[in-house]
Formats: structure tokens, C-alpha cells, sequence
């Protein structure tokens, strides 16, 4: 367990790189500019960090890769709704119904 001295380094440190880089952009203004090929990139940011939370739940069954389980099932008929149909609820209400259709009705674990 870390005590003392070296806990308050951490937090200090820890605050600092916190301060640093979210106020960069906010010291430096309109010289902190990030170039248009990075700014385009980094509107992809929020969809990747949500596949990188989301993917691992959909493949994974008690740490090993299932390639045919209810959650990806569920997870394949959500986005194949959302494409088709704009509509916020139906693909919530379908990739539920999917999931619990696999786990309880045919008896799909998982």
C-alpha cells in the first residue's frame, strides 16, 4: 500500500498531467491550433472508445471468445435495425427482446 510522501506524489503528479493537458488548449488558444487531418480523426474518437467498451461484451463468454452467443446475436440484430430504421427505441426494444428470446425461450446461456 503506498503511504505517506509517495501517496501525495502520486495525487500531485496525477493533478498536474490532469492540469496540463486538459488546459493546454485553453492557456495556448488559437496558437494550440490541431491540425485539420487530426481534428477530423478525432471525430471518430467517442464511436471507437464505445466499440472498445462494447465489442468485449458482445464476444466474450467467461473470458473466451463464443463467436455464436445471445449478446451477439442480440448485439448484430441491434445494428441491423438501427441502420435500417432511424428510430432510437426500436433497436433497444428489439436487441432486448432478441436477447431474452435466445436466453430463455431456445435456452442460450451466456
Amino acid at each position: 500500500m503506498i503511504e505517506g510522501f509517495w501517496l501525495w506524489l502520486a495525487f500531485g503528479l496525477l493533478s498536474a498531467t490532469t492540469f496540463l493537458t486538459r488546459g493546454s488548449f485553453m492557456l495556448l488558444g488559437e496558437k494550440g491550433r490541431l491540425p485539420p487531418a487530426l481534428q477530423r480523426a478525432l471525430r471518430y474518437a467517442p464511436a471507437a472508445a464505445l466499440a472498445a467498451l462494447v465489442a468485449p461484451d458482445l464476444l466474450l463468454v467467461q473470458n473466451e471468445i463464443q463467436p455464436f452467443n445471445p449478446k451477439l446475436l442480440a448485439g448484430l440484430a441491434v445494428i441491423a435495425v438501427a441502420l435500417r430504421m432511424r428510430k432510437p427505441w426500436l433497436p433497444f426494444l428489439l436487441g432486448m427482446a432478441v436477447l431474452i428470446g435466445l436466453r430463455q425461450g431456445l435456452g442460450m446461456g451466456g
